[in-house]
């Protein structure tokens, strides 16, 4: 499978853009609406004019029509064939192409297996669910064995679960085909689950490419930091493995614990909206629970930061203007303040 190298592209909001896409690697592109994901996709598939060069394996793809280029992509209007069932609807392009109809079976049951919707074979576009259409359009663009594939936010419109578990499947999916694909999102979540790489596009222009990882602690500007939630970042004293692959560390007054699988940690990002206050202590268990003093309170569009000292050290939570408003905060207050477990992110020693 080819790398993809774009040199000095410009087209609509991306002016002199330049990037590499490595071999076989999911390569996600965040960024909010209008920032140029698309935009990208159209010129790496050359459905759409563009200044500049993108080159596939070191060759230059500038005179390639879309449908030689290799490219399968799935963009947000899936454009299935309301007239033809799912077998066909997958079977489409390879039968325009010619491909005998023996070829053609064996490999549409071959990926109705893969994505796990052999039972759909027979039915029609309008009676399938979200996820169900998806599936088939991803089937689809992977018909023609295309050696690149291009996903226009393809868990769109699906509820957290379906969306989660179709995740799952595409990495799987990706990886054992070993397809370079090129992922875009404006959900930094779904970018971090599925991506090798990230990069954050801002105004047409790439801020930053780098493993999810780095995007926490590493970010290379405010507009990064920005994005990925400006996450609290904690120098740990000391640490402590317990049973059943967690570890307790320990900061100056505070101590926490979280799932561990490596060696001993020397710090933690803790992202603002998986921190959670109240002005009430929560039920449950204890774990990763303090008290803290409200220091500021910034309220945003529809969000509201609030700054809050624990163990003598300044974390800033983020939540919802409707559930600020459900609490009642203000500046000196005390507050009980819990940490989440589900998207700490540490830096081995």
């Amino acid at each position: 499978m080819p790398d993809i190298r774009l040199v000095n592209v410009s087209r609509h909001i991306c002016r002199g853009l330049n990037l590499t896409i490595r071999d076989r690697e999911i390569f996600v592109v965040v960024g909010t609406t209008g920032a140029g994901k698309t935009t990208l996709l159209n010129v790496i598939s050359g459905v759409t004019d563009y200044e500049g060069s993108v080159l596939m394996d070191g060759r230059s793809v500038d005179r390639v029509p879309p449908r030689k280029r290799g490219v399968g992509c799935l963009f947000q209007g899936l454009a299935l064939f309301p007239h033809l069932d799912v077998f066909s609807n997958i079977a489409f392009g390879l039968q325009a192409g010619g491909v005998e109809r023996s070829v053609v079976e064996a490999r549409v049951s071959s990926l109705m297996e893969m994505m796990r919707i052999q039972h759909l074979a027979d039915r029609y576009p309008h009676t399938l669910s979200g996820g169900e259409q998806k599936r088939v359009a991803l089937a689809r663009s992977l018909a023609p064995s295309p050696q690149v594939l291009l996903l226009d936010e393809p868990t769109s419109s699906l509820d957290r679960q379906t969306a989660k578990y179709l995740r799952n499947e595409l990495i799987q999916v990706l990886k054992g085909l070993g397809i370079t694909t090129v992922f875009v999102t404006h959900d930094l979540r779904e970018a971090e689950e599925i991506g090798d790489r990230i990069a954050l596009m801002f105004n047409g222009n790439v801020e930053q490419i780098s493993t999810p990882h780095d995007f926490f602690f590493n970010p290379v500007n405010e507009r990064v930091s920005e994005f990925v939630g400006m996450p609290n970042i904690i120098e740990c004293t000391r640490s402590r493995v317990l049973a059943s692959g967690l570890v307790e560390v320990v900061s100056d007054d505070m101590k926490m614990v979280l799932p561990y699988d490596g060696n001993s940690i020397r710090r933690i990002a803790i992202p603002p909206d998986e921190i959670y206050l109240s002005d009430v202590r929560p039920p449950g268990p204890a774990l990763n629970r303090f008290t803290g003093i409200v220091q500021e309170i910034t309220s945003l569009q529809a969000t509201v930061r609030v700054r809050v000292s624990v163990g003598g050290k300044s974390l800033l939570a983020e939540m919802p203007a409707s559930a600020f408003n459900e609490i009642s905060l203000e500046k000196g207050k005390e507050v009980y303040v819990v940490i989440k477990l589900r998207r700490l992110r540490y830096v081995e020693s």
